[in-house]
């Protein structure tokens, strides 16, 4: 996972005294706070389809299916297919534990202070 937070997020995470889980999920994975609400509720709502995560959350399935393809490609939502018993199926949604969602966030921050220490190194060396 590529860690890409914009300058202006970046420096709002870290003028901030006690940033929430909000703050630094959207800077660290670069996803909105729209975003991180779902997820949330996700949590409390293991197995939601789009659907019900629409209706909870008051946004049209269109915006609610873009929102769970940016956190699944994140990692912090994944889909299941179930059989429904008149035919054909439906998607149900789930996010990773808060413990394995934090994981994600030490992993991201490590590859991106990597890439950033790599840069710093660079410099002198060559044109920049």
């Amino acid at each position: 996972m590529r860690l890409d937070p914009s300058p202006e997020r970046f420096r709002d995470l870290m003028d901030s005294d006690d940033p929430d889980l909000a703050e630094v999920m959207a800077c660290v994975f670069g996803i909105q706070r729209h975003e991180v609400r779902t997820y949330r509720t996700l949590l409390s709502t293991p197995g939601s389809t789009v659907e019900e995560l629409a209706t909870a959350l008051d946004r049209d399935r269109s915006n609610m299916n873009r929102s769970l393809s940016t956190l699944r490609a994140k990692g912090l939502a994944e889909r299941e297919r179930r059989l429904l018993d008149g035919g054909g199926h439906v998607y149900q949604y789930t996010a990773p534990p808060i413990d394995e969602a934090r994981d994600l966030m030490h992993e991201a921050l490590e590859e991106w202070s990597a890439a950033v220490h790599d840069r710093i190194d660079s410099f002198g060396s060559g044109p920049d």
